[in-house]
């Protein structure tokens, strides 16, 4: 079975699928482009206008949640039953949806948007970042397992993971407010199928609005 994986060259959405396919021992090809390349004609090739896609023997996937969901099933990183699958789409659904605001933030920051940043953060993006962290946290306190359902690794885990990487290399006061999530993502990190990947893997930025190495 052959898998392309198109997206920037960046960790962000893109990482869940290189985590999951790699610890399912499937072997992918990689495009990957700038920015620049992007904005200069490679988005008229996506499906959606959207990156990333996974192609599958020829056939397309877009939109993230939908590839992640796909492998997840696929390849063990569901939840064990109807549901822990409920509890790993509602949760990932629910941080998604719930800290968008916070990204106007991330993007005023690294200078893609005009604004005031601290004005946008406390307005905006701490409190986003609040409620979704303290939904994440109640989640793990109840199952128990260090992950968002008592099974185990899901694909929610590794979503949530590369946020949280995402907003600490961005937030110099988020290390402090939500420390349990430091751990968390280390967890995720060490699990024995992603491990060796997680050390070894390319140093690729976590998003355009981090600096290179974060």
């Amino acid at each position: 079975m052959g898998y392309k994986l198109y997206y920037f060259d960046v960790r962000y959405y893109a990482e869940p699928i290189r985590l999951m396919l790699t610890a399912a021992g499937k072997d992918f090809e990689e495009i990957n482009w700038t920015m620049d390349e992007w904005l200069a004609g490679k988005k008229k090739e996506s499906p959606t206008g959207k990156a990333p896609w996974l192609e599958v023997d020829g056939r397309v996937i877009p939109e993230s949640f939908a590839i992640y969901r796909f492998l997840a099933n696929r390849y063990g990183f569901a939840g064990k039953d109807e549901f822990e699958k409920a509890r790993v789409d509602w949760s990932a659904d629910f941080f998604r949806e719930t800290t968008f605001p916070s990204w106007e933030f991330f993007r005023v920051k690294a200078g893609r948007l005009p604004g005031d940043p601290d004005k946008i953060y406390q307005e905006k993006a701490l409190p986003a970042l609040k409620t979704a962290y303290d939904q994440v946290q109640k989640l793990l306190e109840e199952s128990g397992s260090g992950f968002i359902v008592p099974s185990g690794l899901t694909w929610a885990d590794l979503y949530l993971a590369e946020n949280v990487r995402h907003a600490n290399a961005m937030d110099d006061n988020f290390a402090g407010m939500f420390p349990f999530a430091i751990e968390y993502e280390k967890r995720v990190r060490s699990h024995p199928s992603i491990k060796d990947y997680c050390e070894t893997r390319k140093n690729l930025r976590t998003s355009y609005c981090t600096v290179p190495g974060k």
